[in-house]
């Protein structure tokens, strides 16, 4: 598969893969594995992002008009008019995509209502759609040419945020780090933080005697790809060569994953993740502060890719040949002492929030107890009472015999008859008394 342009930037991949180069191994077929599977923006819509664009790559009009397109007409809009001549079958394939889409998001909507126990029996879908920019949710059952524009438009922006807001992660991560640092040595008695500190102090030296690091994108970054990465003769370096060289997938153009492929050999002069004093979050940070540098002097159009006019251009510049050694992270903070005052304060805002919380859910979970004993009690009493019933219903026993209590019966004079079954009246006189004196 082959894109081109701007097409490229909605599949920007924020990973970047750390091995070298191998041109002697790695064939056609296994590129177009490796950019598959590393084919992620990061954006939250990034599977309806990738499945638009593959059902469209199935017709033949629409891809003749992709790969003649330039970055303008893609970023503008006016590729999307072009959806009303694509396949009835194309079109219907994007109709359930959206569908599906759609139904994802109102699924979205609903946890996060239900979340915050918002009552949402009178749910104006259609209105709360809108908050996302990659559709038109005014009709949420037909993929139109207002659906391409809008999901080119808003992926294009989010993109370009999508820098901005990694370097914010990173600075909360190293401040976070920094806080649990001080909380640490707070815990120790004098003696013990003083061996810490000079610990942790010998252990930053030990990171900042590294190699000089060259510039990203000059001449001697270049050279050394192409010396130790490569193999080739130093002496025969070529910018064309070069670029064609690690063009990769062979699209004409070098995008941010072939360009951040291109620093792994700088960052290992920096960052080994076997030794303690190495943070390999530092390390792709470092890696994209170099990937932002080199598009800032070689991409003119600013569409987040570098062509070979570009590159070549780049490579005629002063800065190029006489660029100054590289800064990494280690020479300037990633924050002020005031910012991280407020992040502490955050979070301890955030730990009282918590442990409200926490207390109310062991309140929760106490009257729940108290419940769970009463209804145990009740159904006890419950189960007392049936087997009590069951008893005063069973018949009699004696000596393991059952005895049949005789029904009494009146008669019409109202006299009580006979007991039933009771044995018949004998008439006879009775035996006279023994030893009696005979009378002759």
């Amino acid at each position: 598969m082959k894109l081109k342009g701007a097409w490229l930037l909605l599949l920007l991949v924020v990973s970047v893969l750390s091995v070298p180069i191998d041109r002697n191994e790695v064939n056609q077929e296994g590129k177009d594995v490796v950019q598959d599977e590393n084919m992620d923006t990061g954006l939250y819509y990034d599977r309806y992002l990738r499945e638009v664009i593959e059902v469209l790559e199935t017709d033949p009009h629409f891809r003749e008009k992709l790969q003649t397109a330039n970055t303008e007409d893609i970023k503008n809009g006016r590729l999307s008019k072009e959806l009303d001549l694509v396949s009835h079958n194309v079109r219907t394939r994007l109709d359930e995509l959206k569908r599906q889409e759609v139904s994802r998001l109102r699924m979205l909507l609903k946890a996060k209502l239900d979340s915050t126990n918002t009552q949402s029996l009178q749910m104006d879908h259609a209105s709360l759609l809108k908050q996302f920019e990659h559709l038109d949710p005014q009709n949420q059952n037909a993929f139109e040419a207002k659906d391409l524009e809008l999901l080119i438009s808003t992926a294009t922006k989010d993109l370009e945020n999508y820098d901005a807001e990694r370097h914010e992660e990173f600075k909360r991560y190293e401040m976070l780090k920094e806080h649990e640092r001080r909380e640490y040595l707070k815990g120790l008695d004098q003696e013990k933080r003083e061996k810490e500190e000079q610990r942790m102090e010998e252990l930053k030296d030990k990171h900042r005697q590294h190699p000089k690091v060259n510039a990203p994108g000059s001449v001697a970054q270049l050279r050394e790809v192409w010396e130790e990465t490569d193999q080739l003769d130093p002496k025969e370096f070529n910018p064309k060569t070069f670029f064609k060289l690690h063009d990769t997938n062979e699209d004409g153009v070098l995008d941010e994953q072939e360009l951040e492929a291109l620093f792994t050999k700088e960052l290992e002069k920096v960052y080994d993740p076997k030794n303690e004093e190495d943070d390999m979050m530092e390390m792709e940070e470092e890696r994209l502060r170099m990937r932002e540098h080199v598009m800032k002097n070689v991409d003119a159009n600013k569409d987040r890719l570098v062509s070979l006019e570009e590159f070549l251009k780049s490579t005629e510049k002063k800065e190029f040949n006489n660029a100054k050694e590289w800064e990494t992270l280690d020479a300037k903070p990633a924050y002020t002492e005031e910012e991280l005052q407020r992040f502490e304060a955050e979070l301890r805002d955030k730990e009282e929030e918590l442990k409200k919380k926490v207390d109310m859910l062991n309140q929760e979970q106490e009257v729940l107890k108290e419940r769970g004993k009463a209804l145990e009690a009740q159904r006890k009493e419950y189960q007392q009472a049936v087997m009590e019933m069951a008893q005063r219903q069973q018949p009699a026993a004696h000596d393991g015999e059952i005895q049949l209590q005789p029904a009494k019966q009146e008669d019409k004079a109202g006299k009580v008859a006979v007991e039933e079954n009771a044995p018949a009246p004998n008439h006879l006189p009775a035996e006279p008394p023994q030893n009696l004196p005979i009378h002759t």
